[in-house]
């Protein structure tokens, strides 16, 4: 019996209406910071799933960006912090990680916006089931999309990896959301994009999987119960939990 749905969020609840590399860009620009792929974020993004903010997967990107001296009084760059890097070294173009962090956050937070209709799929689905959030990064950034949205309390219950001991696609964080919504993870269904961090780990963690199929993106994969097209997640996905919850009765 199914008695729990638990979302992911970017990509599957939520989009920003400009490309994440656009995003980043524009942010790198702002601060005056050296340019930064998406590749490279999301390399050393992988590596920060459990962090309270964005500073040191920043602070890591600019770490190799090193120049020993120091401006000539001491004082502040002109973008703002010290410009050092986690180890206390000065960047060699003075920008701070926090600095380059906020920039990020508040863009994408301008880019954020709702799938249509998932806020009222929301509130439906919450009338037969226990409904959560588990998303990976770090605690700030991913509570702020929330804030942006104004969907702090849209969920039962909602975690970000950032606060737990591990992020997707450890099972220890679909543990973690199953056990603030009361339910076991058989019980549960899990609705997310990511091959790896939503397929793979919620199957691997005994969940049901609902794959979100991007234009572009991955090809459905077989170890998910179902899959639904990403600009049909609202009207679909009632329908394949109420399947999934009779077939398992």
């Amino acid at each position: 019996m199914i008695r729990a749905v638990v979302f992911d969020l970017d990509y599957t609840l939520a989009v920003p209406t400009r490309d994440r590399e656009t995003i980043l860009r524009e942010a790198v620009d702002a601060t005056g910071a050296p340019e930064i792929t998406r590749e490279e974020y999301l390399e050393v993004h992988g590596q920060h799933l459990t962090r309270e903010s964005r500073e040191p997967i920043f602070a890591d990107l600019l770490e190799g960006r090193v120049d020993g001296d120091e401006d000539e009084d001491g004082d502040e760059d002109e973008n703002g912090g010290d410009g050092r890097d986690k180890d206390g070294n000065q960047n060699e173009v003075g920008v701070a990680p926090e600095r380059l962090a906020a920039a990020y956050r508040e863009t994408i937070a301008d880019a954020l916006e709702p799938l249509p209709g998932v806020e009222a799929m929301i509130a439906d689905l919450s009338g037969e089931y226990r409904v959560g959030l588990l998303t990976n990064g770090p605690v700030r950034a991913q509570r702020d999309k929330l804030e942006t949205l104004g969907w702090e309390d849209a969920f039962d219950a909602a975690l970000v990896t950032g606060e737990l001991e591990a992020g997707k696609p450890d099972p220890r964080a679909f543990e973690a959301i199953a056990a603030e919504l009361d339910v076991a993870p058989g019980e549960t269904v899990y609705v997310g994009d990511d091959v790896e961090a939503d397929v793979y780990g919620a199957t691997n963690a005994g969940m049901a999987v609902v794959q979100v199929l991007l234009e572009d993106g991955p090809d459905p994969d077989p170890r998910a119960a179902a899959h639904v097209d990403q600009k049909e997640v609202a009207t679909a996905i009632p329908e394949v939990v109420a399947n999934l919850d009779t077939n398992r009765s």
